[in-house]
Parts: C-alpha cells; sequence; structure tokens
C-alpha cells in the first residue's frame, strides 16, 4: 500500500512538503511515516484526497502496478525508437489494441507483427500468450524517459506535423495560456497537469471496453515551461 502510495504522490507531482502542508503535519513526520510504513486508514484517504484520488483507486494501483514495468532503460528504448514498425505496434499496445486490430489497421504480414510482439515481450512490455493474445506488463504509471529516445521521436514529429493542423474541427481544441505565476502556483497548475493528464489515461483505459470501430486515435499534448515569443525579441531592453 505505501508501495502504491508512492507512486500516486510521485504521478500527481506531490512532494512530502506538499503531503504536510495538507494534513497539518511537519515533513519530517511525513517521511518518518513513510520510511516506517505507518498510517491511520484517515490518513491514507487524505493522502490520496491530495494526489486527487480515492481508496479505490489507490486499491486499483495496488493490484495493477505490482512488479509490473515502470519505465524502460535508454538502451531499451533506443532499440524501439529506431525501428518505425516496433514503435507503431508498442504505441498500439500500450493503447490497448488487440492482434487483429494492428493487422486490420497497418500493412504488417502476420508473421511480421509476431516477430514484433516477441521483441516487446523480450522487453517485459507484454507477455505474449496462446492465439497472439497480448497481455501488457506495465505499470498504470509507466511513461517514456525525460528527453529519451522515444520522447526525442515525439518531439520532432509534434514540431513538424502536430501543430500544422488548424484545430477547427468539432473534436479538436487547442488552448495557448500566457502568464506570470510565482512558484507555489506553478507547482499547483503543474499538478493539476498530471491529474488531467491521469484522467486521460483513465478514459482511454475505460474505453477499451467500447468496439474498437467506435473508438479514434487522440494525441493531448500538455505543457508549460518559461518561454519568451522569439519575434519579440528586438524590442527587450
Amino acid at each position: 500500500m505505501v508501495d502504491a502510495l508512492k507512486a500516486a504522490l510521485k504521478s500527481s507531482r506531490m512532494t512530502y512538503a506538499g503531503v504536510a502542508a495538507g494534513m497539518g503535519l511537519s515533513e519530517s513526520s511525513v517521511k518518518r511515516k513513510f520510511s516506517r510504513r505507518e498510517f491511520t486508514l484517515a490518513e491514507v484517504d487524505r493522502i490520496c484526497a491530495l494526489c486527487d484520488m480515492d481508496l479505490s483507486g489507490l486499491l486499483q494501483l495496488m493490484e495493477s502496478s505490482g512488479k509490473r514495468l515502470r519505465a524502460l532503460t535508454e538502451a531499451q528504448e533506443r532499440e524501439i525508437a529506431e525501428d518505425l514498425g516496433l514503435l507503431v505496434v508498442t504505441v498500439c499496445i500500450l493503447n490497448r489494441w488487440s492482434f487483429e486490430n494492428i493487422l486490420e489497421f497497418y500493412v504488417f504480414e502476420p508473421h511480421q507483427l509476431v516477430q514484433m510482439l516477441a521483441k516487446l515481450d523480450r522487453l517485459r512490455l507484454i507477455e505474449l500468450q496462446p492465439n497472439n493474445r497480448i497481455k501488457l506488463l506495465v505499470a498504470p504509471n509507466f511513461g517514456w524517459l525525460p528527453n529519451g529516445p522515444i520522447q526525442q521521436v515525439f518531439l520532432k514529429t509534434i514540431q513538424r506535423d502536430f501543430f500544422a493542423a488548424r484545430f477547427d474541427q468539432q473534436d479538436h481544441e487547442l488552448i495557448v495560456l500566457n502568464g506570470m505565476l510565482c512558484d507555489s502556483s506553478n507547482a499547483e497548475f503543474r499538478r493539476k497537469m498530471a491529474r488531467l493528464a491521469r484522467e486521460f489515461d483513465l478514459l482511454n483505459r475505460e474505453d477499451t471496453s467500447m468496439p474498437f470501430e467506435q473508438r479514434r486515435g487522440y494525441t493531448a499534448v500538455i505543457a508549460l515551461r518559461d518561454w519568451h515569443y522569439k519575434g519579440f525579441a528586438d524590442l527587450r531592453s
């Protein structure tokens, strides 16, 4: 349970200091509770609330994470990033596509797809079961390495292709915000971004029960950084 709590804190970018403030305790007391693994049910419930989840969500995280993979090594990511077909299949699998779904949508031959799935099985992303059934082995908070090989591939694609759209379709949305925040407001906004990302992932997992033809692929980009428009550079003192 405590490991699941730590995973929830990491996913929501909640620090021990934030937990301490939310619980009315000192940061050292919170660290001691985690190191000793001593919590009352009320304290667990309060920490869950600070991570924008409830006890049932924590139980689900406990059941689903276990020893599941949370990240690949840089070498493993590079192996996927350097093979476009393997990268496509990996993204499909993480979105819980079946063997038949992938064959229907892409031009792979069955034996090619089996070979790529065998590679993902070796990397422990999946367990390839009889009749080409696919069991996903990643933890709920699985993610690509920050600035790693796969993230670099997607950044290049985003810069070249993603923002080329006009975002004028009914099911599209583009919101650009600009403002000045203090450190605490910046931290709060980033926590809310993390919660929104978890909500997207939860909806994605819930919708796997829907017929494949009723689902469409969407990509959401959530980012925040200190940035000044280069076009204004000549006007700065």
